[in-house]
């Protein structure tokens, strides 16, 4: 019997509920927050990623799903969606809208990983973006969002955590005395760690073995090497945050997963989850635009796991509505009453009343019994009396009271009576 592939999972009727209230209240924050949607391709030049994200990230080289199309274009499932959005925004002249450009995606991301609760091979994030200005206003209104959207959902107990890693210019100087730093301690860190001592030494940082977590806590700080403005452009966030009464905690070895961070990074956990509970990150990438072609640019994006948010928010027991029911359910007593039955239920569906109708050959009592086992609010019952007499017999299933109404009455009723 075929199962669903390694690291993915089918999102059953009964989970719906927790999803679609993320994606409503997403689509309302975006909306006040002056965010537009966008959809992006879910597969991609595989260079996009390569020279967006880093050939030296764990993404590029281990995770990315990568193949060659019949034209012998080597292509790759999106594994993030900011470089996906970069890309549209150069493509489709976004530059000359005013700026920001404020944008939004909801679609499923690709990682070949080790699969975890609420990690998957694919899974669906949330993510926007502010292209187009540097200002640290639009990092504190980006981070406001993301902070409103968990608040809103339910999720209690989260920390912010925030630092900055500095820019093309103060960078240089921090990586330099950050690998003089891990040069005494190289036979301490694990296999990934030795391979990132020589070619992306920040993401030492990043690493999440418990081995090299003292050699982490020791390492020198970025913000011993700040320059001018990327100290003033995080002063600001920081003061920006205190006026929005936003708490969050300095991390001076936060530093993200990706090459195209610059200055501004942050990420949101569970209170004493750790790292490997995250359940939104991001941070500012001015150098990324440039990367892929376009002129210097500016811009701060983030994303979240919605598998995430979930196991959150049943973790926090949040409200979501019920699975969707049918309010009416009519039953039929015999083939002549189905043929009304069909009728029937088409009409009250044209009404906007949900409805469904016993299928097959059970009986009177089974569809009942099936009525009920739905959810329906009400059951319509057909036979020969109310064939003859142009009515039915409408049944509330909360209590069993019923009564016989001409078929117009009844739907104007359910009408009345349907939320």
């Amino acid at each position: 019997m075929f199962t669903a592939p390694r690291g993915t999972a089918d999102i059953l009727p009964a989970e719906q509920p927790y999803w679609q209230r993320v994606f409503k209240e997403a689509e309302e924050l975006c909306r006040l927050f002056g965010y537009a949607r966008i959809d992006t391709p879910i597969f991609e030049e595989a260079a996009l990623f390569e020279r967006g994200v880093g050939s030296a990230t764990d993404i590029i080289q281990k995770e990315m799903y990568v193949f060659g199309d019949r034209s012998g274009e080597k292509m790759a499932l999106r594994p993030e969606g900011t470089a996906n959005v970069c890309r549209a925004y150069l493509q489709h002249g976004m530059q000359n809208l005013p700026q920001p450009v404020r944008l939004y995606y909801v679609s499923p991301t690709f990682r070949y990983e080790r699969p975890q609760a609420g990690r998957r091979r694919q899974h669906m994030q949330l993510g926007c973006e502010a292209i187009g200005e540097g200002d640290a206003a639009v990092d504190g209104e980006l981070i406001e969002l993301v902070w409103r959207l968990y608040e809103n959902l339910g999720l209690k107990d989260l920390v912010l955590l925030l630092n900055t890693i500095g820019d093309h210019k103060c960078r240089p100087t921090y990586l330099k005395a950050l690998k003089a730093y891990y040069k005494g301690h190289v036979d301490d860190l694990c296999r990934d760690c030795r391979d990132r001592y020589e070619r992306n030494p920040l993401r030492l940082l990043d690493c999440k073995q418990e081995s090299c977590q003292p050699v982490i806590a020791a390492a020198p700080k970025m913000s011993d090497h700040l320059c001018d403005e990327c100290r003033d452009h995080f002063d600001a966030l920081c003061r920006y945050l205190d006026a929005l009464s936003i708490p969050y905690k300095i991390d001076p070895h936060l530093v993200r997963g990706l090459d195209y961070y610059t200055r501004t990074v942050f990420e949101v956990q569970p209170r004493g989850g750790g790292q490997q509970s995250t359940i939104g990150a991001g941070g500012r990438y001015d150098g990324l635009i440039e990367e892929l072609g376009g002129k210097p640019t500016p811009g701060i994006g983030f994303a979240t796991g919605i598998e995430r948010i979930v196991l959150n928010m049943k973790k926090h027991k949040a409200t979501v509505a019920p699975p969707i029911a049918p309010e009416v359910y009519v039953a039929h007593q015999n083939a002549k009453a189905r043929a009304e039955a069909v009728r029937l239920v088409s009409r009250l569906r044209r009404e906007g009343i949900a409805a469904t109708m016993a299928m097959g050959d059970r009986s009177l009592k089974s569809q009942m019994r099936q009525a009920n086992t739905v959810g329906a609010a009400y059951a319509l019952i057909l036979g020969e009396e109310e064939l003859a007499t142009g009515t039915v017999q409408v049944r509330k299933m909360a209590d069993g009271s019923q009564r016989q109404l001409p078929q117009s009455e009844a739907v104007e009723f359910l009408r009345g009576a349907s939320p």
